[in-house]
């Protein structure tokens, strides 16, 4: 069993004693602190606005999230089967206090999550987290009395309206897409882009949509990271000649990937890049994303006439860095699109819009157009060290012994050399240092990360 309190909300394992795994008693803890903090904000709505991917254990959460919530007085927006940026877009158009959106994200089927967002939609911010921690530690909230209960009331249209938003959008051009007559596989694995992402795609034109794990039962068919060795039917599918491209997202709908015609990944990394490249043919401006995303994002803004900025690792980390910078687009390079003419959240749905006008303008096959970008790869590492080392320590004299180069330090260390760069992340519950390294091969991101690890070995020896 494993259970997780941080500054971005509650996340668990289902079952176990209290404390121990996601149970029932620590839900209601979490979500009583949460409108407790909300309360305190003195907001003019009494609403707060609740929505669920498709896990098995969805249902059960929401339950106890609502009545909780209605305990301390709040009605509750209950919108159901929906996605992270459903419910994030349908807070600001309702005028509502805050929202909360019941998902594990990429995590397996046993484990689920509150999703803490604000006023704005955003997820809340380090402070705001820590508060809300301190409220749930001391159980510092008082519920209403009978005549102050607050009410549940449901409304299943959010999905519709955001697909309309999306068709909506500047620079997603419908008529593009019709013309191109995409064929289109997607892998819904078993949650709620099952629901949305065919009828997105039937309303942006596509010619034909085939789905494949599309039933939203949270049963995943797959483990739902959206990564290759996760998606083995859907690139044996594509591999027959019958789509143009395949399309896979997570269960909440917030990260977004693409599989080329002839069944290789266009890359995870890439989502992000493509986007911004047509964002950019669009309008001139900055782009940002986190430390540990590919470099071909800076290649392509600075050739667009952009200014590029990096951000340290989490969606509010980019999202504030963003609104900083100006940037006109940015996000994550798991397949996390951030465009702000729709809001400030990662959302699949608007990055599928923009990515299907930038196809269908391009005249490519998404193989050629992938081929057109920066070729980099990414090697993903590790180092356990003693649980007696300084793990701070270490990563300062990490940073001291290579500061000839251009060193980062606002997310552990990330050194950029000239054909690739190193980014360092100590892990905050193990003594343990994730090291990712990035260049035009494979070989050579291994020698970068080998060569940092080297480096720490010989640090902790001494």
């Amino acid at each position: 069993m494993a259970l997780i309190k941080s500054i971005s909300g509650i996340r668990g394992t289902i079952g176990g004693k209290p404390g121990e795994g996601l149970s029932p008693i620590d839900v209601v803890t979490f979500a009583a602190a949460y409108g407790t903090w909300l309360r305190r904000n003195n907001h003019p709505s009494n609403s707060i606005v609740l929505g669920r991917d498709a896990r098995i254990s969805g249902e059960m959460v929401s339950s106890l999230v609502a009545n909780t919530l209605i305990g301390l007085g709040w009605n509750v927006l209950d919108i159901g089967l929906s996605t992270t940026p459903t419910v994030e877009l349908a807070v600001p158009w309702t005028k509502a206090a805050g929202g909360i959106i019941i998902t594990a994200s990429h995590n397996p089927a046993q484990w689920n999550a509150l999703k803490l967002l604000n006023s704005d939609g955003e997820f809340i911010s380090d402070a705001d987290g820590k508060a809300l921690l301190q409220i749930a530690e001391q159980q510092d909230f008082q519920f209403s009395e009978v005549f102050q209960l607050g009410k549940i009331t449901q409304d299943d249209t959010f999905l519709d309206q955001h697909i309309q938003h999306v068709l909506d959008l500047p620079w997603v051009d419908v008529n593009a897409i019709v013309q191109s007559k995409f064929r289109i596989l997607v892998d819904a694995v078993n949650s709620t882009g099952g629901i949305v992402v065919p009828h997105l795609l039937k309303a942006l034109g596509a010619a034909h949509v085939d789905v494949i794990f599309g039933e939203p039962t949270g049963h995943f068919a797959h483990n739902p990271e959206p990564l290759p060795e996760n998606l083995t039917d859907m690139i044996a599918k594509m591999k027959s000649g019958n789509y143009d491209l395949g399309i896979v997202v997570d269960p909440d709908v917030d990260r977004l990937c693409f599989i080329n015609e002839d069944g290789t990944p266009f890359g995870e990394e890439y989502t992000l890049v493509a986007v911004a490249d047509y964002v950019l043919s669009k309008q001139i401006g900055n782009t940002v994303s986190n430390l540990s995303s590919t470099r071909a994002l800076r290649d392509v803004t600075e050739s667009k006439g952009g200014h590029y900025f990096a951000a340290a690792v989490g969606e509010v980390n980019v999202v504030n860095q963003m609104k900083a910078q100006k940037a006109i687009i940015g996000g994550e390079g798991n397949g996390g699109v951030i465009f702000p003419e729709s809001h400030y959240g990662r959302d699949a749905l608007v990055g599928i819009g923009l990515f299907l006008t930038h196809l269908a303008n391009s005249g490519m096959k998404i193989s050629a157009l992938r081929a057109s970008y920066p070729a980099y790869v990414i090697s993903k590492n590790k180092i356990e060290l003693s649980a007696k080392l300084n793990v701070d320590l270490i990563l300062d004299s990490i940073a001291k012994a290579y500061q000839e180069y251009n060193v980062n330090t606002i997310d552990g260390v990330k050194i950029d050399f000239p054909e690739g760069w190193v980014h360092l992340r100590k892990s905050n519950t193990e003594p343990i240092i994730r090291i990712y390294a990035e260049a035009s091969t494979e070989e050579q991101a291994n020698t970068f990360a080998q060569q940092i690890m080297n480096a720490i070995e010989k640090i902790a020896q001494s």
